[in-house]
């Protein structure tokens, strides 16, 4: 029962594809006026240098968005296994307007200081703070951040 899955946070596909088609759409347009116009060497090289970096996220988007995010009685990790944080670890969780967390999502305080991780529209984690959301519908991440906070009332 310790393992049962409490709760899931999945990728909307529409805003999957729409914010992978963005980034590479900015990705080949700076490649595409970086090479079609004549700018200077500076801004060519800046226009490439920003192509590429999108492509790259595009891609890193793509990929990431492929998992989704579990919530067991013991951890939170996506579906490749990855620990995001223990549930024993964590101190808060905030949603609100005016909180720093990602698009449709909820921000995680966390006891210990962890590695920076980011899976672009999925979750990242940088020292303290763990945010989940992005690409994901509002509805499963505002259900996982209540069932977390249930957890937390009863912890203490």
């Amino acid at each position: 029962m310790e393992d049962e899955v409490l709760a899931v946070v999945s990728v909307s596909q529409i805003r999957r594809w729409i914010g992978v088609g963005i980034l590479a759409f900015v990705g080949i347009m700076a490649i595409y006026i970086a090479v079609s116009t004549s700018p200077e060497f500076i801004a060519q090289l800046f226009l490439i240098v920003v192509g590429i970096l999108a492509l790259w996220m595009a891609d890193k988007m793509r990929r990431a968005t492929g998992l989704w995010i579990e919530l067991t009685s013991t951890e939170i990790r996506d579906s490749s296994g990855q620990l995001i944080i223990k549930v024993d670890d964590i101190v808060s969780v905030d949603s609100g307007f005016l909180a720093f967390k990602p698009s449709n999502g909820f921000l995680v305080r966390s006891k210990i200081s962890q590695p920076r991780v980011w899976q672009t529209g999925l979750w990242w984690r940088v020292g303290k703070s763990i945010g989940i959301g992005g690409v994901t519908p509002g509805s499963q991440a505002k259900a996982m951040s209540q069932i977390i906070l249930m957890m937390l009332a009863t912890r203490n």
